[in-house]
C-alpha cells in the first residue's frame, strides 16, 4: 500500500465515501475533500493523518511474563496524540457530504480529555465552533490546549444529588438547545463509528494471523469500532475495577444474552457506576454508553469483557513505559493490562493498541 492517509486509503470501506458517491460525487471529489481537511489539521496539529505503525511486543511480553506473539498498535503520535481524531475526522467528513456549511449548527462534546482535543482539532479545522463540557478534574495540560484551539470550556461539577455524569448531562442539554453532536458516543453519534473502523483495518493489513485483540474501553465506540473491523478477530474489552459497567451489564445478560431484551429495557442492564476511580482517567465514563453493539460484537467474536485490578494497570503501565520507552498513558495501556489480566493460551498472536499520550508526563518531562 503507497498511500499513507487511511481514510483515501480505505475510502470505498467508509459508509461517508458511499454517502458521498451515491449523492452524485466523483471519486476524486472525495479524495480531494479528505486531502484539504488533512492538510488543516496538518496546520493546526503540526501533522495530518497517516497509517500508524505497529511494533513488534516480544521483549514487553516477555517482560510482563507472557507466552503470546504480542503486537503493539501505536496511535500516541497521531492527529491530537491518540486515536480519537480517526472518530471525530469521519464525523467531520458525513457532516461536509451531509450539511449545508452555511446553515451549519454549532458543535458540542462531552470529553475529560483526549476526545475533546481531537473535537476541537477538527472542528477549527472545518471552521466549527464547538463547545467542550469536562469534568472538574480534567487535567490542567488538556485545558489548556483546548484553550489554545479556541473551544468554549464548560467545567462540569459533580452534583452529589443527580446521577451520572455532570458533563454528559449538561452535553444533552446543550442538543437539546440546538447544537450537533461531535463526540465518540455512538449512541449520539453514529458516524463517530465510521473512521474508528481505519484503526483496525489497519491492524489486519499490518498483522497477518491477527487472532485477538484487548481494546480498553470507556463509552465503547473505540471497542465498537474495532470490533466490527475485525470481525473474525476475538475480541477483549477491558475497563478497570474502579468502573466496570460493561462487565456487569454481561453478567446480568449471561448466560443467554438476549441483546433484545437489553434494548427493549436498558436501565436494567445499564446504569451509572458509583463513584468511578482509576489512574486511566479516560475510562472512567460512568456509563458504557455504546454497550449494546459493543456486547454484540465481543459475543459474535467469541472474546469476553476483561476488567483489570488498580495494580495491574499501575503494573502495566510502568512495565511499558519502560521496556518500549513510549509515552503512553495508564489509559492507553490498559487493554495490555487486560490481556495480562487474561488467561490467553500460549502462542496466541495478539494485538493491544496504545491509544493516548501521556499528557501530564509530556508537560513535567
Amino acid at each position: 500500500m503507497t498511500e499513507t492517509n487511511p481514510f483515501i486509503a480505505y475510502r470505498e470501506r467508509l459508509d461517508s465515501y458511499n454517502n458521498a458517491i451515491l449523492s452524485g460525487w466523483s471519486d476524486q471529489q472525495f479524495v480531494d475533500l479528505v486531502s484539504r481537511l488533512d492538510q488543516e489539521i496538518a496546520l493546526i496539529d503540526g501533522s495530518g493523518f497517516s497509517i500508524t505503525p505497529v511494533l513488534d511486543g516480544s521483549e514487553l511480553a516477555k517482560a510482563l511474563g507472557l507466552e503470546v506473539e504480542l503486537k503493539i498498535k501505536v496511535e500516541i503520535d497521531s492527529v491530537g496524540g491518540s486515536h480519537k481524531a480517526r472518530h471525530l475526522f469521519g464525523v467531520a467528513l458525513h457532516l461536509a457530504i451531509a450539511e449545508d456549511t452555511k446553515e451549519a449548527q454549532p458543535l458540542a462534546i462531552a470529553s475529560c480529555g483526549n476526545a475533546a482535543i481531537a473535537a476541537a482539532i477538527v472542528a477549527k479545522a472545518i471552521n466549527r465552533p464547538i463547545e467542550v463540557f469536562v469534568p472538574a478534574w480534567a487535567e490542567k495540560s488538556a485545558l489548556a490546549t483546548l484553550q489554545d484551539l479556541g473551544a468554549q470550556i464548560q467545567v462540569c461539577e459533580s452534583n452529589p444529588n443527580e446521577l451520572g455524569d455532570p458533563c454528559y448531562a449538561r452535553f444533552i442539554t446543550q442538543i437539546q438547545k440546538g447544537s450537533r453532536p461531535f463526540g465518540v458516543q455512538g449512541v449520539n453519534t453514529p458516524s463517530t463509528f465510521d473512521g474508528g473502523r481505519t484503526l483496525g483495518w489497519e491492524l489486519r493489513d499490518q498483522v497477518e494471523d491477527l487472532e485477538r485483540v484487548f481494546v480498553q474501553v470507556g463509552g465503547g465506540a473505540l471497542g465498537t469500532a474495532t470490533g466490527r473491523a475485525l470481525p473474525n478477530v476475538a475480541l477483549y474489552p477491558v475497563q478497570v475495577a474502579g468502573c466496570a459497567p460493561l462487565k456487569r451489564a454481561w453478567d446480568l445478560l449471561a448466560p443467554k444474552f438476549d441483546l433484545e431484551r437489553g434494548r427493549a429495557n436498558p436501565e436494567e442492564f445499564m446504569w451509572p457506576w458509583d463513584q468511578p476511580s482509576s489512574a486511566a482517567s479516560g475510562l472512567l465514563d460512568d456509563v458504557t454508553y455504546d454497550w449494546l453493539p459493543l456486547l454484540e460484537a465481543t459475543i459474535e467474536s467469541g472474546g469476553a469483557p476483561v476488567v483489570v485490578p488498580e495494580t495491574t494497570l499501575i503494573e502495566t503501565h510502568q512495565v511499558a513505559t519502560s521496556v518500549t520507552g513510549l509515552n503512553v498513558s495508564p489509559t492507553g495501556v490498559a487493554g495490555l493490562a487486560g490481556l495480562v489480566e487474561a488467561s490467553v493460551e500460549d502462542g496466541s498472536v495478539v494485538g493491544v493498541l496504545f491509544t493516548g499520550i501521556d499528557r501530564e508526563n509530556e508537560v513535567s518531562a
